[in-house]
């Protein structure tokens, strides 16, 4: 074998009957070991069968067929991929009774998938009477719109035409079925529904690739969500028990995507898989463990790298001198080297890490200056960080299209409003909605939200929302009690008054609508082509990666842990969040965090050192 077990490993090496469930927490080799179990598999288990390994991305299937890249006939008795990979093969191979005939063309573009329902709208009499009834084609377009959010939320639900309730949508939700299988296509969502459809409803189908894969590995399953985890209980039957589950809760920070870490619990219980824990960590250095485990005394390491590294706290007396002392901390390892850093440090092997994306404004700014490499990459997420600017963007979203229910339930359940209400479910018009919605809270924040829409002419095909922007400033300078959230909003204000000025200078006189300008804000959240140089990352955009060298920044009270996290499974959250940061590094890890900020009004405001940061010190004093 090319690699030397730890006994927790070469147990999990060894297994070959049952299902089993491992908790495998950061660097504790999982992918050497999953890569281990399936070479063991291959080689020491008779007969003539497959090993199905499903992982959450490409990168990290690449990564398993590079590691047993020189394995005799690995492509012949593996499928390594994404479960929606795998979804592809069956329905290019089996996905007859569903509709599938050869391998299908998948629609990832919405555009395409929306040009393929005004299709199949345009071909059914009694569809395109309803589309065209409607008056106007903005109104036409809004309705086309909505008819594709009801689809694609069934469709992610596992609903079929037939589930739904409404006479008309199951009409569009069929036409648009029917339109793509004309065309042996597929969306996205079609990938998992019509391989859970295969499965339940032709049961022989799923029996032969029991019978094809006499062993299945699944990796990341802390970040499966109910239809991946529904897909893999149609697979596997009432009988098949060879599935071995690979995750760690304790980095589960995606349920915002529907993932969730009770499907660990929900396999250990419908599977009854015996459990193994991965308490060893062979990638992170002693340093970065020992500070991982005090910030959750739950994460047990059991064996650890002979490497001590290096954990550096780093206190500034502002933001701007805390980007210049990261800065400099940086340039002197990539000059000089570290003793515990194998290889040499370039800037490439660094990684600064925010819990928002302006704790990373002022080390930007100060990377610009110097001429360093950078590049930065931002969860979806963390577009606008504030409560206010999300609710402010999905009424938006609802005046521009008022048939995109998917905006519209988001805004009712952050509002809590009682959706038994008749009010609002009559009218056809944003504003009226939102008016009537209105009418239902008393938050001064909401009001707040509606007063700002409230300054906006919505006749006008050249709006200007720059008004709106103002009274939300308004209302955060009357937060007093709260520092945090006022400097969030006023930051919120700030990208959206630059997009809005990119926009305009994109588009001189050119259709500045309020459509168009939405458009422009989700195209705008494309990342960087080239990732080189420094890495500047959220929490969430850090997950999964590793570097030599990660300083998580701005670690003060408000920030990390966010001002927000006041229940105690707000503050669990948070909790997984800095373990996350923490163990992205491999040999050393930086804290820093500024004694001053100056706040977006121009204020100087003494910040409270993150509590993170203190139970290290006070445990380690000499980490």
């Amino acid at each position: 074998m090319k690699i030397h077990p730890s006994e927790t490993q070469q147990k999990i090496v060894q297994h070959s009957e049952g299902a089993l469930l491992v908790i495998a927490g950061p660097g504790s080799g999982k992918t050497c070991v999953l890569t281990e179990r399936i070479r063991r598999l291959l080689t020491e288990e008779k007969g003539h069968f497959r090993v199905l390994a499903l992982t959450f991305t490409n990168k990290a299937a690449n990564e398993m067929k590079e590691r047993l890249r020189e394995f005799p006939n690995i492509n012949q008795r593996t499928f390594i991929g994404t479960l929606h990979s795998f979804c592809l093969e069956v329905l290019a191979n089996r996905g007859k009774p569903v509709g599938i005939e050869g391998r299908p063309n998948i629609l990832e573009s919405n555009q395409d998938r929306k040009q393929i329902l005004l299709q199949a709208v345009m071909d059914d009499p009694e569809l395109k009477y309803e589309l065209n009834h409607v008056g106007e084609p903005k109104q036409q377009n809004q309705l086309l719109t909505s008819w594709f959010e009801i689809i694609e939320k069934a469709k992610r639900n596992l609903q079929i035409p037939e589930m739904l309730t409404e006479e008309i949508h199951k009409k569009v939700y069929e036409a648009y079925n029917e339109s793509l299988r004309i065309s042996n296509a597929v969306d996205f969502d079609d990938l998992l529904l019509l391989t859970y459809q295969l499965f339940t409803e032709r049961p022989k189908i799923a029996d032969f690739y029991r019978r094809l894969y006499k062993y299945i590995c699944i990796d990341e399953a802390q970040d499966l969500n109910e239809a991946q985890y529904q897909v893999i209980l149609a697979l596997c039957g009432n009988d098949y028990r060879n599935v071995m589950m690979v995750g760690d809760p304790k980095q589960a920070i995606f349920g915002w995507n529907g993932a969730n870490p009770k499907y660990l619990d929900n396999f250990e219980q419908d599977f009854k898989a015996d459990k193994i824990e991965m308490r060893e960590n062979f990638r992170s250095s002693q340093k970065v463990v020992n500070a991982a485990k005090i910030l959750d005394p739950k994460y047990e390491v059991e064996g650890k790298l002979p490497i001590v590294g290096e954990l550096k706290f780093i206190e500034a007396e502002n933001e701007k001198n805390e980007a210049v002392l990261v800065l400099d901390y940086i340039k002197n390892l990539i000059d000089n080297g570290h003793p515990d850093v194998e290889s040499p440090i370039t800037w490439g092997s660094c990684a600064l890490i925010g819990r928002t994306r302006y704790v990373l404004s002022s080390v930007e700014e100060e990377l610009t200056k110097r001429g360093y490499p950078y590049y930065q990459q931002i969860s979806s997420q963390d577009e606008s960080e504030s409560d206010l600017l999300k609710d402010f963007e999905l009424c938006m979203r609802i005046i521009g299209n008022p048939r995109a229910h998917l905006h519209l339930d988001k805004l009712i359940n952050r509002w809590n409003i009682d959706k038994n209400s008749a009010s609002y479910k009559h009218l056809t018009n944003g504003v009226d909605i939102l008016n009537s919605i209105g009418k239902q809270i008393s938050c001064e924040k909401q009001k707040a939200v509606l007063d700002a829409l409230e300054t906006i002419d919505w006749n006008e095909q050249n709006f200007n929302f720059i008004k709106a922007l103002n009274v939300l400033d308004e209302f955060a300078n009357t937060l007093e009690n709260s520092d945090e959230e006022r400097a969030l909003i006023i930051q919120d204000t700030r990208l959206w008054r630059k997009d809005w000025d990119v926009f305009i200078r994109s588009q001189p006189g050119g259709n500045h609508s309020l459509t168009s300008f939405l458009n422009h804000i989700a195209l705008g959240t494309t990342q960087q082509a080239k990732h080189e140089g420094i890495a500047l990352l959220t929490v969430h955009s850090a997950k999964g990666l590793e570097f030599d060298i990660v300083i998580v920044m701005g670690m003060v009270e408000g920030t990390f842990p966010d001002y927000r996290a006041k229940s105690p499974a707000a503050l669990e959250d948070e909790k997984r969040n800095i373990f996350v940061a923490v163990t992205r590094s491999r040999r050393i890890l930086g804290l820093s965090y500024p004694k001053k900020k100056m706040m977006p009004w121009r204020e100087e405001k003494i910040q409270t050192r993150s509590r993170y940061i203190n139970q290290i010190k006070v445990r380690y004093k000499n980490l």
